[in-house]
């Protein structure tokens, strides 16, 4: 039996969140350049490891382990993170969540052991999982839900400048300032955000109710469950294959280090139009953007493996690959959040985490292979994993257009 004090605890601060009438695009953007920030943080020591252990006095694999600190802190964080917080106005979390971006970037950069580094790890992981978790709710109380697709694709284009930047600009920065000045500038990126969204989000209390049993009984929902087996599909694929996307141009069309960068930057530019492109297309058909995704990323895998050794066709594929792979954060978050529109928060946990655990099946998946039957092997897994995730979408994502 529930005494009254439990009870008014668990009671929901808004039975419901009624639609703005009016988009609040400078909130969105603020939303956008905190993930900006975030993603950009979390790249950094990609490009930043071996100075890093170099300077800590580690080696680049236990430098390596920031990164795996923050993932793992990350996929802890967003399911809970709307438990820990049920009473907390989001404007007010947001900002509070930024703050910790200011301060892991700002301890990254004063670190003076490996210790210190992982500490600021955490603290970015905290940051990361939460923020992504939140983000999407907060997102359909700030637009009119037909605006949702092109309000998700404006802040998750932050992913994908990000995406395209932050290790090519950390690289060069370490190399002329030191790895230390490229986590002091994304501290100030940090700071920019902050001022940014104290100027532009708007009181958003709380709504709905936030619980462990919240998460079960979301997770229990036909749709929710069907948008986690996409994620876990289309995610552990993609990550399997394109994890060792280098090596297969080093190794078969035989491209040089310049020509690499190249490709991956038409990868990045690719992954930043897709965004763009699927966010119109959601607004449309969220089926058609789901399952022609993970479809386009297996017909390039496809095309790698069979007329790889031909450079153009291996940089077309690529840059394919890119441009689908950047249309599925909108479609996931567009799907996740029309299938539980009561429970939004929860449903981002959900989302993140399943993102988090696919990337790490992937990573391993990807690295036996690799190990076990070389760099094409991996690849078919990504072709196989992803023509699941299409067949998925289309048979048994979203039946309707609308929630």
């Amino acid at each position: 039996m529930t005494d009254p004090a439990t009870a008014a605890l668990d009671a929901p601060v808004l039975s419901s969140v009624e639609e703005r009438a009016d988009p609040a695009w400078g909130a969105v953007v603020s939303l956008a350049l905190g993930v900006f920030g975030l993603v950009t943080a979390e790249f950094l020591p990609a490009s930043l490891l071996t100075p890093m252990a170099q300077d800590l006095g580690v080696s680049e694999g236990a430098a390596g382990q920031a990164v795996t600190a923050t993932a793992i802190v990350g996929a802890i964080a967003a399911p809970t993170m709307a438990i820990i917080t049920r009473r907390l106005d989001r404007k007010i979390l947001m900002w509070i969540l930024t703050f910790l971006l200011i301060i892991s970037s700002l301890t990254a950069a004063f670190a003076s052991s490996l210790g210190m580094l992982l500490a600021a790890r955490v603290v970015l992981g905290v940051a990361l999982g939460g923020f992504w978790a939140m983000s999407g709710a907060m997102t359909m109380r700030l637009v009119p839900a037909r605006l949702l697709p092109r309000a998700m694709s404006i802040i998750l284009g932050g992913v994908s400048v990000a995406t395209v930047c932050a290790a090519p600009v950390g690289a060069y920065v370490g190399d002329i300032w030191g790895w230390r000045t490229a986590f002091l500038i994304a501290a100030i990126v940090g700071a920019v955000t902050l001022l940014a969204q104290v100027a532009t989000l708007p009181s958003l209390p709380p709504s709905g109710i936030a619980s462990l049993r919240t998460l079960v009984d979301v997770a229990k929902r036909p749709a929710i469950g069907v948008g986690l087996l996409f994620i876990l599909f289309i995610a552990s694929g993609h990550f399997a294959g394109f994890t060792y996307v280098r090596a297969f141009l080093e190794q078969v069309p035989v491209l040089d280090v310049e020509n690499i960068s190249l490709v991956l930057l038409a990868f990045g530019i690719g992954g930043f139009i897709g965004n763009l492109v699927g966010g119109f297309v959601v607004e449309r058909s969220l089926k058609l953007a789901a399952g022609m995704s993970p479809l386009l990323i297996a017909i390039s895998t496809l095309a790698l493996l069979v007329f790889g050794a031909s450079p153009l066709t291996s940089a077309i594929a690529v840059t394919a690959w890119g441009f689908a792979f950047g249309a599925i954060p909108v479609s996931v978050q567009t799907w996740m959040l029309r299938a539980a529109p009561d429970q939004a928060e929860s449903a981002g946990g959900l989302m993140v985490t399943a993102f988090q655990v696919a990337i790490a099946a992937g990573a391993v998946i990807g690295g036996l292979l690799v190990d076990n039957a070389g760099v094409a092997s991996a690849f078919a897994y990504a072709g196989i994993a992803t023509l699941l995730a299409a067949v998925t979408a289309f048979v048994l994502g979203p039946k309707t257009e609308k929630a």
